[in-house]
């Protein structure tokens, strides 16, 4: 039987680990979570009493990109990934689908770039595909503001400290109201993630619902926003900090190569 090369991201997320992942537990600074009425009830009421009306004013929005997409991308209409809540529970986070399944010669999916069509790169643009997102909200997988929920594949390369941004329901997003800086960086979001956790207050949700309110509205601050997206999260680097597919350290760069041309000589 042929072996399969390992995908990239997964090869050096195992070797990160391997390398780093113990140090970074070991010296890195407990969480303490916030414990208070408005986080166990008051937070709740809040997300529903906001998002039902919303869920039901969009609903015609919804209607009419579900068509489009159809039309667009075909069937499924709907993109469905796993994605980790408040305490690593797990739930399916669904989007509309705004790209093809176009391969390339060998079979193999084009890189997303290549497969966004036009209608699904407005779509992203504006956030439509978000909409959906509401209905997460009033099933009770998500929160208005909160760390924004990840994929559930990256479970098992959080250091302990960056696991307890879980300790709380997820958002559609958790902007940083502590600075003028915009997050870039994993390390920088998962951080904000932590603080909130353990600064959660109906205060701090009220200003980071305005940042979020302001950045949908301000198509700088969305293309700022979106810089530290399309890179998945890798693992932590010899410094300790969280790193994505686009900021690989460059000796993990050339540990895959040499595993790629390994792989070739060896291949049968």
């Amino acid at each position: 039987m042929m072996r399969k090369v390992e995908d990239k991201g997964t090869y050096i997320a195992r070797i990160a680990s391997a390398d780093n992942l113990e140090k970074v537990n070991r010296t890195s600074k407990a969480v303490k979570p916030r414990k208070s009425i408005y986080l166990k009830y008051i937070k709740r009421i809040i997300d529903l009493v906001i998002t039902v009306p919303v869920f039901i004013v969009v609903l015609p929005i919804n209607f009419i990109v579900g068509v489009i997409t159809l039309f667009d991308v075909g069937v499924p209409v709907f993109f469905k990934q796993e994605r980790t809540g408040k305490d690593g529970k797990h739930f399916y986070l669904i989007k509309f689908r705004n790209m093809t399944f176009a391969e390339d010669d060998n079979g193999n999916l084009l890189p997303p770039s290549e497969r966004v069509t036009k209608f699904g790169t407005f779509v992203r643009k504006y956030s439509l595909d978000e909409l959906l997102n509401f209905w997460n909200i009033i099933k009770g997988d998500m929160s208005l503001i909160g760390p924004r929920p990840l994929p559930a594949i990256f479970d098992e390369r959080y250091s302990d400290r960056h696991r307890m941004r879980n300790a709380v329901r997820p958002g559609l997003e958790c902007p940083c109201i502590k600075t003028d800086n915009h997050m870039r960086f994993y390390q920088e979001q998962f951080e904000n993630d932590i603080w909130y956790v353990e600064n959660v207050s109906f205060i701090v949700d009220c200003k980071m619902f305005i940042s979020l309110v302001k950045m949908v509205f301000n198509s700088k601050e969305r293309g700022d926003h979106a810089k530290i997206k399309g890179g998945d999260f890798v693992g932590y680097n010899d410094e300790g900090e969280a790193f994505s597919m686009r900021r690989i350290p460059t000796k993990y760069e050339e540990l895959y190569l040499e595993y790629l041309s390994s792989f070739k000589n060896n291949k049968i």
